[in-house]
């Protein structure tokens, strides 16, 4: 009774922070019980918690009881599989050190345990309360799609690439690509490492029971309450007629002159995405289907070159929607919360 009356005298501040390569931006909401009353949105040239971000966030938060921070998990090592099915999720993925979700529509998504106690411990100062998957951002946003058609579909963000293909909301493949360290899975690098003589000397070695400092963070258990995006029910319209057949912006049309350092960005992602989807069709774990079409959910604005590749080199039908991430981390932690 107290706690509804109080939620009558303030309003509700969701701050959503979105880390990019060399950036963070802050995107804030304000929203009383009808709805939005104001926003804001902020960059800062850190990847941490600085002293203005802090200074920034403080501001909204202690205007009321009632706020809630989301972070976008940047962890190298997360992923989605094809299944919930315990015997046979390690076939896809070594889950040890893993935290992971399973999705009602049986895949699972999962992120790195030491990645989510950082993440607390880096904003322990202003505290943590939703750590949402890029996964769970890019199958929200898509979701009209994913239910009735088989299909890619790709988050683009300043550094990363995630890469889904659902065939009527059943996963069949995913893929999450750190742009600055290509696309090389664990069976790569250890073909690799078992072609080289590594020295195991003990004593040279580092201990690792020596680095568990992060590891008694309060609170990490509860990950599968922070990221508990299944109760998204309902997202903006997307509009068939209009938006698969939006194309890049015309002034964006011509292809990017290579600057000297070998290939352009938009090629890398298509290099990138190639390479994961050839992987998707060779390797015997997938249920491999011939996908035809992709949605690209674009947050970073990238040109009409990359549109072209995946359509020329690969006779995909490609549509694009762009998107803010912050106000899609925003609108997931406002369903969570109902």
């Amino acid at each position: 009774m107290l706690g509804k009356l109080f939620e009558a005298l303030y309003h509700k501040v969701f701050i959503n922070i979105v880390v990019q390569r060399s950036q963070s931006i802050v995107y804030v909401e304000e929203c009383n019980n009808k709805g939005l009353i104001n926003s804001d949105s902020e960059s800062f040239d850190t990847t941490e918690l600085s002293n203005k971000m802090r200074e920034y966030i403080d501001s909204f938060i202690s205007e009321s009881p009632f706020h809630y921070i989301s972070v976008l998990d940047t962890s190298d090592a997360q992923g989605a599989i094809p299944t919930c099915v315990n015997r046979d999720m390690s076939i896809f993925h070594d889950l040890e050190s893993s935290k992971y979700i399973c999705h009602p529509n049986q895949w699972a998504y999962y992120t790195s345990k030491p990645n989510l106690d950082i993440i607390k411990y880096n904003y322990s100062k202003v505290g943590v309360d939703f750590i949402f998957s890029p996964f769970m951002i890019l199958s929200n946003f898509f979701k009209d799609k994913i239910d009735s058609h088989l299909a890619l579909y790709i988050l683009l963000e300043d550094n990363y690439i995630t890469i889904c293909v659902f065939d009527k909301s059943k996963l069949l493949y995913g893929d999450h690509i750190d742009m600055d360290h290509g696309d090389d899975n664990e069976e790569l690098l250890m073909d690799e490492n078992s072609e080289e003589d590594i020295d195991l000397d003990l004593e040279g070695s580092i201990n690792l029971d020596d680095i568990d400092a992060m590891s008694d963070i309060e609170g990490l258990d509860d990950f599968g309450d922070i990221e508990d995006l299944d109760s998204i029910d309902e997202i903006d319209e997307f509009a068939e007629s209009e938006d698969d057949e939006e194309k890049f912006t015309d002034e964006y049309d011509e292809p990017s002159v290579d600057d000297g350092s070998g290939f352009n960005e938009d090629y890398q992602r298509f290099s990138l995405i190639q390479s994961s989807i050839n992987r998707f069709y060779k390797d015997y774990r997938y249920e491999s289907k011939f996908v035809e079409s992709v949605y690209i959910a674009d947050s970073i604005g990238v040109s009409g070159d990359l549109k072209r590749y995946l359509e020329e080199e690969m006779f995909l039908s490609v549509f694009v929607r762009h998107l803010d991430l912050g106000a899609e981390v925003c609108e997931m932690a406002k369903a969570d919360l109902k």
